[in-house]
This record gives structure tokens, C-alpha cells and sequence, in this order.
């Protein structure tokens, strides 16, 4: 499918998502297509990322999540993750001015524990550099899936059943969000997924519920500034009835 460019001038800035999250996917495919290591993809991914980044931020976009490494990427060649790692703690490093420059704030969540030493120091290192920035808050989910998030959430909520502090009865679909990592932010309203592959593959399954879906052709690499606003747009042009119907809807936005 052909699309016309998209520029900032297209998006209604009043409905612009708070938040946008991200599967960064084909870095490995679209180095293959070039006769080259997987790796070369990754290297040539963190140009997108720094594109998307600072477009979302220009945008006044809130939220910014990037699925970065899930916990099923642990089993893919040792070299690879290796690589990973190490190229996570050089991009980090040599991106810190462009999130200071954009105000951009940094967070991360997943199970950072099986993470490098080296990786650990550096991700919290950044973070704790940019807090106080007021601009965008970019999220990594690395060593990340979903499901391990919500029987993580479970553990820790059935530790305070068992403690005395919560009652089970009280429990309800609120009080097991607070156990998510996500908590402090809104969920996004819309997920971007690259490669052409049509599916979330264990990513925020709670908190995209009532996501927007977005499914490019393009690999990662490839992605530019001008696709995050089709995207974008795509959405805008969307009705979000959350299960209401349309004049229900309607009614509540006079």
C-alpha cells in the first residue's frame, strides 16, 4: 500500500495521544535483507529511535514506550544479546545530551534483574540524570513481557492478602493495576508495531485493552518521523467508544 507523506501540519494537536508505546520490530530482517548480522539492524535502529523520540517530543506527546528486549529474547544467540546489551549502554551514553536538549525524562521497567551489571548502572544512571527534565517521559520495557508482569503483580498483591493488609474481597480491577508497572502513567492509546507483523507478542497486554492498533510494512530502521505522524493520524481518525455506541459517545462529548 502507498501512503502520502504525513507532516506535523495533518494531526489535530487537541487529540493527539498521551501515550504512544512501540514494537521495534525487524531490525534483524531488514539486515538480512542487506546480507548483514543481525546486529548491523540493531545499530542502524537506534537512528529510528532517536528520529521517533524527538519528533514525539516535538509533538507534545506525553508518554513514549519503546519495546526494547522481551524476556523470550534471553534465548536468542549468546552473541546477540551480547551485543544488545553492549550496544544499549553505548546508545545510552551518547544519547543523554539529545534527552537533556529535548527535556525528555527517562524511565525503565521490566525484569531488570538478568540484565548486565554494567546495563543496570547505566539505565538507572540515565534516569536518574534526566528526572527533574518536564518534557516527554520515555519509557524502555527491556527483559520485558507481559504476562511475567501480571503474575508479577499477582505475587506481590497476594503478599499483602497474605499480610493482613488488603482484603481479597476488595480487590478489583483498579487496585490490581496499582500493581503494575506501569501505575503512574496512563495507558497508551496507541500501539505502533513495525515489520509488517500483525500481533502484540506478549507486550502491555493489560494496559492495551482499548488500544489503538497501528501495523507498518516498514522494518524498524526504516521508520521515520513521517510515519509516526500517519500513524498518528490513522488514530485521529478513529472513534474510541470504549463499548459504548456511537451516540453515546456522542452525547458525552457536548
Amino acid at each position: 500500500m502507498i501512503y502520502r507523506m504525513f507532516m506535523q501540519e495533518d494531526l489535530r494537536k487537541d487529540r493527539l495521544p498521551a501515550h504512544i508505546a512501540v514494537i521495534m520490530d525487524g531490525n534483524g530482517r531488514w539486515a538480512e535483507q542487506r546480507h548483514k548480522d543481525r546486529v548491523f539492524g540493531h545499530q542502524h535502529g537506534v537512528g529510528a529511535v532517536r528520529e521517533i523520540c524527538e519528533a514525539s517530543a516535538e509533538l507534545g506527546i506525553k508518554y513514549l514506550t519503546l519495546f526494547t528486549f522481551s524476556t523470550e529474547n534471553w534465548s536468542r544467540p549468546a552473541h546477540e544479546v551480547s551485543a544488545l546489551m553492549n550496544l544499549l549502554v553505548v546508545t545510552l551514553i551518547g544519547e543523554l545530551d539529545t534527552l537533556m536538549k529535548n527535556q525528555i525524562s527517562f524511565q525503565v521497567f521490566g525484569d531488570l534483574d538478568r540484565l548486565p551489571s554494567d546495563c543496570i548502572k547505566q539505565l538507572l544512571k540515565t534516569s536518574e540524570m534526566t528526572m527533574g527534565n518536564p518534557g516527554m517521559q520515555l519509557n524502555l520495557a527491556i527483559s520485558y513481557s507481559a504476562r511475567w508482569e501480571i503474575v508479577n503483580a499477582a505475587r506481590l498483591l497476594s503478599r499483602q492478602v497474605k499480610e493482613g493488609l488488603i482484603d481479597p474481597e476488595e480487590i478489583d480491577e483498579k487496585m490490581l493495576g496499582s500493581f503494575m508497572l506501569t501505575h503512574s502513567m496512563p495507558d497508551p492509546e496507541l500501539l505502533i508495531r513495525t515489520s509488517g507483523e500483525k500481533r502484540i507478542s506478549n507486550f502491555m497486554l493489560w494496559q492495551l485493552a482499548y488500544s489503538e492498533l497501528f501495523f507498518s510494512e516498514k522494518c524498524w530502521p526504516d521508520f521515520t518521523k513521517e510515519d509516526l505522524y500517519l500513524a498518528i493520524s490513522d488514530y485521529q481518525s478513529r472513534e474510541r467508544r470504549f463499548g459504548l455506541t456511537s451516540q453515546q459517545i456522542q452525547k458525552l462529548s457536548k
